[in-house]
């Protein structure tokens, strides 16, 4: 048996501890004093807060699904939901999501425009060399989505002119139709309920922190422990006065030039690491009215915000008052107390505030030779038996069943 060092008891970290337990000495190492990293959740005043987004479960992915069920009971521990999510523009306009396949629900005027825009896309033959996201978005939805809805909805979330942003980055987290699937969809008023990933599964208590909490369940893990050096003496790992044979880093890869000798990391490497860009979150918990929503997207540009998650309708518990729910409503970066107030005046659903948080580190931003880049560090740490793990060791924009699937493959690198 080897002895693995995990650094990182977020859900990367959780399941890869999980999944090489058996057969190395595992010990992970957590800077807090609980698991679960983004997917951490308070209470507050008896409501369940996800500190982080909203995150739920479910995958594409036939090994990850198996994988996770045998740490819980799917009857009895969870509930299966379907995904109910709309847009809310200005004037009181709500529009179910996909926007594309609820054209008809908007104006008469937009209809019209909305079907000359896809017209003309199915006559032109689109460019597929060097397409930016907003190359995409035009090519696939036409001026006036792209204008309602697209352009200002994602610069809000990404807060940069969408032409700057590589279609690399969003790779399998777009959706793909084509002009004759949309307006099937629209004619017969085809709902997100038939699509993939229409549904997810939520636990009936505790949200995904119950997912953390069972996932660190028989592991060996060093709370309160924070990597100050990773040294490397012979063929051997010393983190904090203990040997180990590997490690699996899962933690911020800005931080790994503070940790590593400059053999591991090169003058070039490090100034690539320090250029890498990335967002925050505010996310504000409030009380809502009640809504059958789980997601609301606000691409207005009347306020800062551009969701309103609605975890109060993802399960009973969540919520103290039976009259109102509980949603985290989110902004990109920080967002100052008074950009708050100010902001939940023009938000829908009459939000009342209860508390905030913001989080320096969410969503990681690629530009066009990031995954390469990340490749070549990753390929020279790993001869070192160094591996690095998760959204932020990778920059990747990885949701929990991504986070679960490159655990996964790691796991039999290792192994094998």
């Amino acid at each position: 048996m080897e002895k693995i060092a995990v650094i990182g008891a977020g859900i990367s970290g959780l399941a890869i501890a999980q999944m090489l337990k058996a057969t190395n000495n595992v010990v992970v190492f957590e800077k807090e004093e609980r698991p679960g990293g983004l997917i951490k959740c308070e209470n507050v005043g008896g409501n369940l807060y996800h500190t982080v987004g909203g995150h739920v479960f479910n995958s594409k992915r036939q090994d990850v699904l198996e994988w996770f069920w045998k740490f819980f009971d799917r009857t009895n521990e969870f509930t299966k939901t379907i995904r109910k999510a709309v847009v809310n523009f200005d004037n009181n306009l709500w529009v179910d999501y996909p926007i594309e396949n609820h054209v008809y629900m908007f104006p008469k005027n937009i209809v019209e425009s909305v079907i000359c825009d896809l017209l003309t896309i199915s006559k032109a033959s689109k460019s597929v060399d060097n397409v930016s996201f907003e190359d995409f978005l035009l090519q696939n939805f036409g001026k006036t989505l792209y204008q309602l809805y697209f352009q200002p909805y994602n610069e809000k979330v990404w807060k940069r002119n969408l032409s700057e942003v590589p279609l690399s980055w969003l790779d399998g987290k777009l959706p793909m139709p084509n002009v004759r699937e949309i307006l099937y969809n629209n004619f017969c008023h085809v709902e997100e309920s038939a699509m993939v990933h229409s549904s997810f599964f939520y636990p009936k208590k505790n949200g995904s922190q119950f997912l953390a909490d069972r996932l660190a369940d028989g592991l060996h893990i060093e709370y309160n422990q924070e990597i100050a050096k990773m040294e490397r003496k012979g063929n051997l790992w010393i983190i904090n006065g203990m040997a180990f044979d590997k490690v699996i880093f899962s933690g911020n890869i800005k931080a790994l030039p503070y940790l590593l000798d400059d053999e591991f990391i090169t003058v070039e490497n490090d100034c690539f690491i320090e250029r890498l860009e990335y967002h925050g979150t505010t996310s504000v918990f409030c009380e809502i009215d009640k809504n059958p929503y789980s997601w609301i997207y606000m691409p207005s540009r009347n306020h800062a915000s551009h969701r309103i998650i609605c975890t109060g309708n993802f399960s009973p518990y969540n919520n103290v008052s039976n009259d109102r729910i509980t949603a985290s409503i989110e902004f990109s970066d920080f967002a100052s107390e008074e950009l708050v107030q100010e902001s939940l005046k023009q938000i829908p659903l009459n939000p009342r505030y209860i508390c905030r948080r913001y989080t320096q580190y969410t969503y990681p931003i690629q530009n066009a030779d990031t995954r390469k880049q990340i490749k070549i560090i990753k390929q020279k740490l790993a001869k070192a038996n160094l591996f690095l793990l998760g959204r932020f060791a990778e920059w990747e924009y990885y949701n929990m069943d991504a986070a679960i699937g490159a655990a996964m493959d790691l796991s039999k690198i290792i192994n094998s």
